[in-house]
C-alpha cells in the first residue's frame, strides 16, 4: 500500500496543525490540544461467556496506524487465553492511566513515565517490556529536516517545534530537560509548539514542515526508517538523550492473578512458536522479557530533575499543557 494512503488519517491532523501555524503568526504560544478519536473493538476469542480482557493502547502511534500495529499480537494473545480481547485505544497516555486506576481496564501498552506516575500513585504493576535489539532500553531522537539548517537543539530556538504526549519521556518529558538546562521554557524558547498525540505524527509533521524540529521515540524512528525509509530518509537525528527503560506492558493492580500471569506468560513465550515469531517480527521485536521497577529509576530522575520534586509532579500537571 502506498504510504501516504496508509497514513491518509494523518492529514487531517496535519491540516490542523497548519491552520494553528498560521493562526499562531510568529508569536510565541501554548500548546494547543489536537483531539484524536479513540476506538473500542473486541478480538473474538474461544471462550464462551467468559469476561474479556480490556487491552488499552495509547497512541503512541497514530490511531489507524496504532490498531493494525498492534492487531495480529492482541489476536494471538485472545487465541492463547481462550478469552475475547477488548480493545481500547485512546488518545493520551493520561486517559490510560485514568482507565487503570478506575479499573476499566486490565492491561495496558504505555509509556516508561505513565507506568512511573501509575506505579507510584496506585500501584500500577510490570508484566513485560519489549526486548529490541538485545536490549530493554531506549532514547529520545530530536530530529530535524535533512535539508535545513538545523543541526543541534539550540538551533530549533525560535522555531517551531512538536511534542508528542504531555506524559511522554521521549517526546516531551527529555526535551524539556534539555529546555531547563538553558533555563528556558518552552514558550521562551520556540516560536510556537503543539503536541500531535503520536510518535508518527510528529515525524510527518517535521517531514511536511509543519514543525522544524520534534522529539520522537528511537524504536518508531528506527522501525519507520525500516519500513520506509524514504521518509525517514528526509529528516537527521540532531541530538540522542540517554538510555531508559523500554515502555511496558502494564495491569491494573488489582487484576486476578490467573490473568495476570497468563497474560505474561503468553508473551514471554511468543518468540518460542512460529506465529508468535512471526507478529514479533513485524513489529521489529525480539521477544518480551521481565523487567523490574528498577529499570525505570533514571525516567523518575528525569521527571525530578524536569520538575524539581517527585515523579508523580508531573502526573499532577500532565494536562495543563
Amino acid at each position: 500500500m502506498d504510504f501516504f494512503r496508509k497514513f491518509s488519517y494523518v492529514m487531517p491532523v496535519l491540516i490542523l496543525l497548519l491552520f494553528m501555524v498560521i493562526m499562531s503568526g510568529c508569536s510565541r504560544t501554548s500548546a494547543p490540544f489536537i483531539d484524536l478519536t479513540s476506538i473500542e473493538d473486541v478480538t473474538p476469542g474461544e471462550g464462551l461467556g467468559e469476561r474479556p480482557v480490556r487491552v488499552a493502547i495509547s497512541s503512541i502511534t497514530s490511531p489507524s496506524y496504532g490498531r493494525a500495529y498492534y492487531e495480529e499480537l492482541l489476536a494471538y494473545l485472545s487465541r492463547h487465553l481462550h478469552r475475547p480481547v477488548q480493545v481500547i485505544q485512546r488518545r493520551s497516555y493520561a486517559e490510560v492511566n485514568d482507565l487503570l486506576r478506575a479499573g476499566e481496564v486490565d492491561v495496558a501498552f504505555i509509556c516508561t513515565y505513565s507506568y512511573v506516575a501509575g506505579h507510584d500513585e496506585f500501584g500500577l504493576e510490570l508484566l513485560v517490556a519489549p526486548q529490541i535489539d538485545g536490549k530493554v532500553t531506549y532514547c529520545s531522537y530530536l530530529i530535524a529536516r535533512a535539508d535545513g539548517s538545523i543541526r543541534s537543539f539550540d538551533d530549533l530556538r525560535g522555531r517551531r517545534f512538536a511534542f508528542t504526549d504531555p506524559m511522554s519521556t521521549t517526546g516531551t518529558l527529555y526535551p524539556q530537560l534539555l529546555l531547563k538546562e538553558r533555563g528556558e521554557t518552552a514558550e521562551s524558547f520556540f516560536r510556537s509548539h503543539f503536541y500531535t498525540y503520536s510518535h508518527d505524527n510528529s515525524i510527518m509533521a517535521v517531514v511536511e514542515g509543519l514543525a522544524d524540529g520534534a522529539a520522537v521515540e528511537s524504536e518508531i524512528f528506527n522501525f519507520l526508517a525500516a519500513e520506509k525509509p524514504e521518509l525517514t530518509g528526509q529528516l537527521e537525528i540532531i541530538h540522542r538523550s540517554p538510555e531508559y527503560g523500554m515502555p511496558p506492558v502494564v495491569a491494573r493492580p488489582d487484576l486476578e492473578a490467573g490473568t495476570k500471569a497468563g497474560v505474561r506468560d503468553i508473551l514471554m513465550a511468543m518468540h518460542l512458536d512460529e506465529d508468535g515469531q512471526t507478529i514479533l517480527r513485524r513489529l521489529h521485536i525480539e521477544r518480551f522479557v521481565p523487567v523490574e521497577d528498577s529499570l525505570y529509576e533514571g525516567v523518575r530522575e528525569l521527571a525530578r530533575s524536569v520538575r524539581n520534586g517527585a515523579a508523580s509532579d508531573f502526573a499532577e500537571d500532565r494536562l495543563a499543557h
